[in-house]
């Protein structure tokens, strides 16, 4: 199982994850932590095989924990496969990619669509065959009709989590707040971590000291 968890920073809170899964029996096999000192936040993320009791049993813990702790968490299986959307515009290297690793069985995922805001025929070198595929333009005037109808597809396909594959619009806040945990991108350059103009700067700012690509 996996538990990943964020609340505000204060001593003892691994000590108390810790212990509660060790009351039940489960067994830690990995586990990953940090503070965001801007925001005063902790995050962890911890893989534990369950004890006797199954993983059910560690949830009443949890969620004592998390009152006390202003807590946000989840607790999923590894096994289970999250339903993803990709959304890509013209240049196609990323998707791609993403579609032939989902075909050779290294991403165990299922793709719930491919959204773009450049048609199908844009992509006539990556196999799209049994994937639905949804053609949403956007200029600057539509963005927040374009967004609407992207927010209404992800809640119809079921979609857990948006990969942006070189798609090249930059998200709203409202939209970045909606996908807040569950959107990745995949970028050669700092964006991903810090959206918007002067991507450098905002990194320099931040104390980054090492860059390299998602």
């Amino acid at each position: 199982m996996i538990l990943t968890l964020s609340c505000p920073d204060r001593p003892g809170i691994v000590a108390r994850v810790s212990t509660l899964l060790f009351e039940h029996g489960a067994n830690i096999v990995d586990a990953q932590q940090f503070d965001d000192g801007e925001t005063g936040r902790f995050f962890m993320r911890v893989v534990f095989t369950p004890g006797p009791s199954g993983a059910a049993a560690v949830r009443p813990g949890l969620e004592a924990l998390a009152e006390d702790l202003a807590m946000d968490w989840t607790l999923r299986d590894p096994k289970a496969r999250r339903r993803v959307m990709i959304l890509a515009s013209q240049t196609d290297h990323c998707l791609a990619d993403l579609i032939w690793r989902w075909r050779q069985g290294e991403l165990p995922m299922d793709i719930s669509a491919v959204v773009s805001n450049h048609p199908e025929a844009s992509f006539p070198h990556t196999d799209l065959k049994g994937i639905a595929f949804h053609h949403l333009p956007v200029t600057p005037e539509t963005k927040a009709d374009q967004e609407a109808r992207l927010r209404d597809l992800i809640a119809a396909t079921g979609t857990d989590l948006v990969i942006l594959a070189r798609y090249m619009q930059i998200l709203s806040e409202d939209m970045a707040l909606h996908l807040a945990g569950r959107c990745l991108n995949i970028h050669h350059s700092f964006l991903p971590g810090f959206k918007g103009a002067r991507p450098y700067h905002q990194a320099h700012a931040r104390g980054v000291k090492v860059i390299g690509a998602t």
